[in-house]
């Protein structure tokens, strides 16, 4: 078979296996995620060295420390893995619930009923443990998946996917509701994205180029883990420990994910008083300032921000400042610069605070918190496949409930529409 063949032939079993998943209760589904993390525990001498080669590979290709920590199965993140298929199984299983119910005048009684989306494609890169938290959520929810994960990946997913399917197979569960493409060509990207007789929804989570290229030759409706341009706006009245606090940590605990600030916004007031000193609290973080021109008064010692800074997701210990005259102004810049990820505020006053959560446009709004709260398993999600930054068909990290859609049920007991 060709690439096209090969692609079209797991997409119906796919299909196939989401018609009989769509029917198996909770309990097989949580015997399955905990034999998952059984196998993960029993067998991590494989997985781990199946990943040696993935991580040869990578060093052979000179690619950098932070990709190669990504890529790497350590014992740590292995037992990671497993405790968070144990937490998935320990989730309320949104399948079946009836959300809503009422009745007409005539006697029926209308409700709405949460049913998985069906077949799920999934396109990430070269992270591992996406694939277990992508296949650990699509089983509890009730849809099969296609996996395809970064061709640098390729051994650990395979391990990882042979681990899933036995699982599932110990429990009557068919092993092609989590099956991971097993070809890196390119190709086989560009196939799964025509399949649209058989995949319900495509769930791309990565760089821009990988969104782009998703969302330019889709034929399936696309749900996007785009890029974070993530602001903090530092208002007039905020406390000074406090903003530092969260400014710190929003940019500095883990600036090489989605979440992470990217451009500080700060009221002229607070500036005036105290911009001097939360710089140099950066500095002393090793972050690299650059600023707009007022801050640039402020602080002779930072670098110009150019326009295209304002759009720029840095992934590192990189911060672009920008002195506001008002909220007015704040909520401007991230209307333009935004990416739609994560906003943050810090202010005593609830009405700024108000204002703030109704006008920015966010998957995300957070008052006096840290961006890095983003996360469904800091949300109270127990995981995500990724954080939507489209408003179709859901917003934010997408957990069990928005792995679902709902469907009308009618009861009657004999009506006709007249």
């Amino acid at each position: 078979m060709d690439i096209a063949q090969q692609i079209t032939w797991l997409a119906v079993k796919a299909r196939e296996a989401s018609r009989a998943l769509a029917k198996v209760d909770s309990e097989p589904k949580n015997h399955a995620l905990y034999a998952m993390a059984r196998l993960l525990r029993d067998r991590k001498s494989h997985l781990q060295a199946e990943n040696a080669k993935d991580l040869a590979s990578a060093r052979g290709q000179g690619l950098s420390d932070a990709f190669i920590d990504r890529l790497t199965l350590s014992d740590k993140v292995i037992e990671s893995m497993a405790a968070g298929l144990e937490e998935v199984a320990r989730l309320p299983d949104p399948v079946g619930e009836v959300t809503r119910m009422w009745r007409r005048p005539n006697g029926l009684q209308v409700g709405k009923m949460r049913i998985p989306l069906g077949v799920i494609g999934m396109i990430y890169e070269s992270r591992p443990n996406v694939t277990i938290d992508a296949g650990s959520l699509c089983l509890k929810s009730g849809n099969a998946v296609l996996l395809r994960g970064g061709k640098e990946a390729i051994h650990s997913n395979l391990a990882l996917a042979t681990i899933m399917q036995l699982a599932l197979e110990k429990e009557t569960i068919p092993a092609a509701a989590v099956q991971v493409i097993p070809m890196t060509d390119r190709m086989a990207v560009m196939e799964l994205l025509k399949l649209k007789d058989y995949i319900d929804i495509i769930i791309p989570r990565g760089g821009e180029s990988l969104i782009k290229t998703v969302y330019e030759n889709s034929q399936i409706p696309v749900i996007a883990h785009y890029k974070g341009v993530c602001h903090v706006y530092i208002d007039e009245s905020a406390d000074y420990a406090m903003a530092e606090r969260i400014a710190l940590n929003s940019k500095v605990q883990r600036p090489g994910v989605c979440n992470a600030m990217e451009t500080l916004l700060v009221h002229k007031k607070f500036a005036d008083a105290y911009l001097k000193k939360l710089l140099d609290s950066f500095r002393r973080e090793k972050v690299l300032v650059k600023g707009c021109a007022e801050t640039g008064r402020r602080d002779t010692a930072i670098e110009q921000a150019t326009e295209q800074d304002w759009y720029e997701e840095y992934l590192d210990l990189v911060l672009a400042v920008k002195i506001v005259k008002d909220m007015d102004e704040a909520l401007d810049h991230i209307a333009k610069y935004g990416s739609k990820h994560t906003e943050a505020i810090v202010t005593q006053n609830y009405d700024n605070a108000r204002r703030f959560l109704a006008e920015a446009d966010s998957s995300v709004v957070l008052v006096n918190a840290s961006t890095r709260f983003n996360d469904g398993g800091q949300l109270g999600l127990g995981a995500e496949i990724g954080i939507s930054t489209c408003k179709l068909h859901s917003f934010g990290p997408m957990g069990l409930e928005e792995l679902t859609t709902t469907k009308f049920v009618v009861y009657g007991d004999g009506q006709v529409r007249q």
